[in-house]
């Protein structure tokens, strides 16, 4: 019986059905064995320093947190494959590594779910998934393999964090962490669903304040801005990077109060004479000062009280409505000397500007609603818009603004900021919404952060000698009720002597993050195996840039902008090139179930991929991956659809094996190869997979009544432009067609390393012909005037020559009955589109 937790597909056979004999397809016979030969021979093995161009393709490794890979990375993995395959078959010395990201929470909480410690379970579902991109037919480079868990590589992991350390770009702060009451433990962002509730649990989180490592990303806010300039990236990932560092040019202004100031930051000082009222977060400073506190009304400690309990985004959610408590304080406004009251809003974090605001209702919408809500007054303060009805944010000229009115918004923010500047109670600055990376994790399944707390010496960085600092084994993983890492519970490795002083020290306990051995793999694929060193310089040199980088929509802000911050760094230390790691970032849509919702086992609607393959062969697999629709956009899986293609596949095995010997193919026929040549190449180099896959499947449907007539040179350019797609099924018609004198051929061509060639991933991609894919006749447009008199069949030869254009233009009637009795003042040619002819009337 199937349950509704099993793939739809799970009681499908062979669609078609098997027949006996040799010439039959048969997927499942010849995937082993040339998985194996591939394997054997090390088909898909990058040279470090050859003398070919070299092209670094790249895929986001997978969390090995479930027992194996999905159709999703299907998607992605397979695609980027055909890829790699083009360009070894174009020459190119091709790096397309694999890895695994096993560290972090998925490996954890899978591990939780289970009971089985995390390194057993994420060593057990690597090897699944291993076996997998295997049958898939990725032709990954496993030379250079690596795993975010083995102390060989997280040896340098925990070597960039110490040098950060060293550079002061890491450090150790109290700041506000997820808690859950329920499990009586800190939670990462990422185990915080939308509604602030835990993840695992449901139950609802309070933020409360921890000492945390964090990285100071924010020293590199305009730098990772800028250079984005620099690189190649889908216009939608470009603006979520810049969203999510979000500069702003402002100004940083004083607001007195008693013997102090806030400090509030806005983008338009221009409204200042409108401000009505200040806010602060809750975390705010001066609500912490004893002499302050003393002066507010006990309802303000209630509703920071209450405000600790929401999360983050509950805070900031700009649909519900916005929430304060007057704090029975004044500050004054530094340009009229007006008095302010201060309030207290959740809706106003601690970490973006200066964790206060001025309320400027006029000119601002959240503060014209808080400011209805709670009876402040409304002042206009920059001329057109009706504040009656609405708040107006736009430009004008300033009234009510003493000495600058009359100014325009622009003049005034500067004329403003000078102003203020001039008097030390403000300064022109520019702010970024984004804030540091807080790297600490009270979790087991990470990467040691490399410190140790001395008493007489204080925080010490354990030498590099000692590194790597090792995870040690534990049966006991589950999360303390301390909010410390279960790592504390281990005596005997957390008690350790000060490296410098010899005296009694304790390790930290904190873990890395799920980002930290996911912000530098890239670089340790150059090297996989380098003792020394993360990775050999020269050999960076030769293979940075990443020259395509393919992952989820889902990683192109946190993910993308810790790495390159990382590539930063390290570049400044001089220990890899250039500025950017990848020279060109894609992503690939999310595959949904049939239904067109995300698969999920309670919606009883996930694709197992194991069973595709059993039921479709591999080929077929990876054709559809490709074929269900355009790379980048979000996709319903369809089980006719994978039928489909394995149709296609079959009729291509049969129209091969059943080919008579030809010694010329039909011309026509050679035009729609040569043409379906060009269209899948060019599709694969803009990333256009459904498209090239669809050109092919064309040429077949179109022409199988004639394929037979194809010669077996040109057989085998149709086969070549499949290869990428359809590696086995392709591979095993290569070596049939030819005959086994031919399984060891020997190409004459310098873009390949070896001369041994005897797998069609070998062969040169086939070049189209230009001359045969041309029309012989052009349709061009014969106009008078701009208006369309005449269409004409044109030779191709001549539809480029103005004179040969004209001369049977102007010789055919139609023409010649506008043009009468008129004076041609100008001819507009557009070769081989059309001829316009501009009369005096």
């Amino acid at each position: 019986m199937k349950t509704k937790d099993q793939p739809q597909i799970i009681e499908k056979k062979w669609p078609l059905g098997k027949t006996s004999g040799k010439q039959s397809y048969h997927p499942g016979e010849i995937e082993i064995k040339w998985q194996e030969k591939w394997e054997k021979e090390k088909l898909y093995r990058a040279v470090d320093f050859d003398k070919r161009p070299k092209k670094y393709l790249l895929v986001e490794f997978p969390y090995p947190s479930g027992e194996r890979l999905h159709v999703g990375h299907g998607r992605s993995f397979t695609a980027i494959d055909a890829l790699a395959r083009k360009y070894r078959m174009m020459g190119f010395n091709v790096l397309y590594p694999f890895g695994w990201d096993a560290f972090g929470l998925p490996a954890e909480n899978y591990a939780i779910k289970t009971g089985i410690n995390p390194a057993v379970t994420t060593t057990q579902n690597i090897a699944n998934s291993k076996k997998q991109a295997k049958t898939w037919a990725l032709s990954f480079d496993w030379e250079r393999e690596v795993n975010t868990t083995d102390p060989d590589y997280y040896k340098w992991t925990q070597w960039i964090f110490l040098k950060l350390l060293e550079k002061g770009l890491a450090y150790r702060a109290d700041v506000p962490v997820n808690w859950c009451p329920s499990c009586k433990t800190n939670l990462a962002q990422e185990e915080v669903l939308a509604d602030g509730t835990h993840e695992r649990c449901g139950c609802q989180t309070e933020r409360r304040m921890q000492k945390q490592w964090l990285l100071k990303i924010t020293a590199y806010a305009q730098r990772l801005l800028d250079d984005l300039k620099i690189v190649n990236y889908l216009p939608r990932i470009r603006i979520q990077q810049e969203n999510w560092i979000g500069r702003s040019e402002g100004a940083k202004i004083k607001f007195p109060i008693s013997n102090l100031a806030i400090e509030v930051f806005t983008t338009r000082p221009d409204t200042l004479f409108g401000a009505v009222a200040l806010v602060l977060a809750p975390e705010h400073p001066l609500l912490k000062m004893p002499e302050i506190k003393k002066k507010m009304p006990k309802e303000v400690a209630v509703y920071l009280e209450r405000s600790q309990k929401k999360s983050e985004l509950e805070r900031t959610d700009l649909s519900k409505e916005k929430t304060g408590v007057f704090t029975g304080l004044y500050a004054l406004n530094p340009l009229n000397k007006e008095k302010l009251p201060v309030w207290v809003g959740d809706y106003v974090i601690g970490w973006y500007g200066e964790g206060a605001v001025m309320v400027v209702p006029a000119h601002d919408r959240r503060d014209y609603q808080f400011a209805k809500k709670y009876h402040l007054k409304i002042k206009e303060v920059v001329s057109g818009g009706e504040i009656q009805k609405e708040a107006y944010e736009g430009e004008g000229k300033l009234i009510n603004s003493g000495e600058f009115s009359g100014l325009s918004s622009l003049a005034a923010r500067k004329k403003i900021t000078d102003w203020l500047t001039k008097r030390q109670l403000g300064e022109r600055t520019v702010q970024y919404k984004l804030r540091d990376w807080v790297f600490s994790r009270q979790h087991y399944w990470g990467e040691p952060i490399p410190i140790v707390y001395c008493q007489k010496c204080g925080t010490v960085s354990v030498p590099e000698k000692d590194l790597p600092v090792k995870l040690p084994y534990m049966e006991k993983y589950q999360p303390t009720e301390t909010g410390e890492s279960p790592l504390a519970n281990i005596k005997e490795w957390v008690e350790v002597a000060c490296p410098e002083c010899g005296g009694p020290a304790r390790r930290e306990t904190d873990t890395m993050p799920n980002w930290a051995g996911s912000n530098w793999y890239f670089l340790r694929y150059c090297d996989a195996k380098n003792q020394k060193k993360f990775a050999d310089r020269q050999k960076l040199d030769y293979w940075m840039p990443v020259d395509l980088y393919n992952g989820g929509m889902e990683h192109t802000t946190l993910h993308l902008l810790y790495s390159r911050f990382i590539y930063k760094f390290l570049a400044d230390l001089g220990v890899v090139p250039g500025q950017e790691p990848y020279a060109r970032r894609h992503s690939h849509g999310v595959v949904l179930g049939p239904d067109n919702q995300k698969m999920s086992k309670s919606k009883g609607n996930v694709i197992n991929p194991d069973e595709i393959v059993k039921a479709y062969g591999v080929d077929a697999y990876r054709l559809y991956e490709s074929f269900m629709g355009p790379f980048e956009q979000m996709i319903a899986w369809s089980d006719e659809g994978v039928e489909g293609c394995y149709r296609f596949l079959k009729r291509v095995w049969q129209l091969t094996m059943g080919k008579t010997s030809r010694e010329k193919t039909n011309p026509e026929l050679l035009k729609a190869l040569h043409k379906t040549i060009k269209k899948v190449g060019e599709d694969l180099e803009n990333l256009k997979f459904n498209t090239a896959v669809a050109a092919m499947m064309e040429f077949i449907n179109v022409w199988q009544v004639d394929l037979r007539g194809l010669n077996k040179s040109d057989l085998e350019k149709f086969l070549l432009i499949l290869a990428p797609f359809a590696p086995y099924l392709t591979e095993e018609l290569w070596q049939r067609i030819n005959g086994q004198n031919h399984a060891r051929s020997r190409v004459n061509l310098s873009i390949f390393s070896h001369e041994e060639r005897w797998s069609i991933h070998q062969q040169p991609w086939p070049k189209y012909d230009p001359r045969v894919i041309q029309e012989k006749t052009v349709t061009m447009l014969i106009e008078v005037n701009g208006t369309v008199r005449e269409k004409l069949d044109i030779g191709y030869q001549i539809s480029g020559v103005r004179k040969e254009v004209e001369k049977l233009a102007e010789a055919s009637e139609k023409t010649t009955k506008y043009l009468a009795g008129k004076k041609v003042k100008q001819v507009v040619f557009i070769p081989g589109k059309l001829i316009n002819f501009v009369t005096n009337c």
